[in-house]
């Protein structure tokens, strides 16, 4: 099998995961617990705690890490949590955590603003500032890397920008495309940051909001009272320790695995056949993200056409799979025959070369053999 859908779900990280086995077996103790093995469970817990804000480069004293259950939830806790009331501004271009959560705002009688789309699905920063500078508004969420083109918004210019208009918006950025790909150090004008496990060979059922210390949130999930008064529910420890092992993984190379995914990227935008597909994603976008669209064709056709190749890739984000066309790329201006053709190919850095060229190959002979068929 050739896996291109990484922006999906990537495999877990097999040295991740005997790095963390103790945790299912010698050390399963809960963390609330009281006795040395619970307490034990807890300090290990801050130790990857220690190990994400120092990825991003940030501090224990200014920032603090709150364990989920996935990206979604840290989104939903950022923007439900936050701010009560007020004025919520986004772009059209987000992952649905964070634009249904908008829609569920508005449905709840709040004010929310979806700003304009440049062609690459990155968000209109002169739409953005003049809104902001003429209105009040209260939440900016403003994703890092489009899931759908890769397009990449250089967050930490957008929050120093809307603080300069009004430092007392909330900023908060769904980094769960860019964390462990693209080399990034978090700025403090950021004050909430998404990121998730499996996004990075870690484990499904784990996520995290990194969140400045100074910002006051209300819990999404009570009970217990753990991660602080602010996540209840007993942590995943196993699936926090797999997280800490393939961020240092991802970490510790994340330059040379970048080089490595921006080769694969580039072969596929010089080799598919130009006269069946439009390459979507710009190329300043994240090298792990490419869409690409044959033109009056079905993505999905061309989908199940490549797994009888062995080749598995996306037809746009996994969690919006089930609607004809991507809301994102619509709100980018793409007509119908462009939108029906969409896929996606997302690359790891387990990802080979000559996977990629072999996928490309049957990529073109699929797209041609499906012309001639509506020819």
């Amino acid at each position: 099998m050739i896996y291109l859908d990484n922006a999906a779900t990537t495999c877990p990280s097999k040295n991740a995961l005997s790095f963390a086995d103790k945790y299912n077996y010698e050390k399963f103790f809960n963390p609330s617990a009281l006795y040395l093995g619970g307490i034990e469970a807890a300090k290990d817990i801050n130790v990857t705690r220690d190990v994400i804000l120092n990825s991003l480069g940030v501090f224990s004293k200014d920032y603090e890490v709150v364990f989920t259950s996935c990206g979604s939830e840290s989104d939903n806790t950022a923007v439900f949590c936050a701010k009560k009331r007020g004025v919520f501004l986004t772009d059209k271009g987000e992952h649905s955590a964070i634009y249904k959560s908008y829609l569920e705002l508005k449905q709840r009688g709040l004010s929310t603003v979806f700003i304009d789309l440049n062609k690459d699905g990155s968000v209109n920063q002169e739409k953005l500032f003049d809104y902001i500078k003429n209105n009040k508004v209260d939440f900016v969420s403003i994703v890092h890397v489009n899931n759908e083109t890769g397009a990449v918004n250089d967050i930490n210019f957008i929050a120093q920008k809307i603080k300069e208009i009004d430092r007392s918006i909330v900023f908060h950025s769904d980094g769960v495309q860019a964390y462990g790909k693209i080399p990034f150090v978090l700025s403090p004008y950021v004050d909430m940051y998404s990121v998730s496990a499996h996004k990075i060979n870690g484990l499904k059922g784990t996520g995290a909001l990194i969140k400045k210390k100074s910002l006051k949130i209300s819990p999404l999930i009570y009970g217990g009272g753990q991660e602080n008064g602010l996540r209840s529910g007993t942590e995943n420890v196993f699936g926090i320790k797999v997280f800490e092992y393939v961020i240092k993984e991802h970490f510790e190379n994340i330059k040379a695995n970048y080089s490595k995914v921006s080769e694969m990227n580039n072969y596929v935008r010089e080799n598919v056949d130009k006269e069946i597909f439009h390459v979507i994603s710009s190329e300043n976008a994240s090298p792990y993200v490419l869409s690409i669209s044959a033109k009056n064709l079905r993505g999905e056709v061309i989908m199940h056409s490549l797994e009888e190749y062995g080749i598995i890739v996306g037809n746009g984000s996994a969690c919006s799979s089930k609607n004809r066309f991507s809301r994102v790329i619509e709100a980018c201006g793409y007509k119908k025959e462009i939108l029906d053709g969409v896929i996606r190919l997302s690359f790891s850095h387990d990802t080979e070369l000559n996977d990629v060229m072999f996928a490309t190959q049957c990529l073109n002979v699929v797209a041609k053999k499906l012309k001639g068929i509506m020819g």
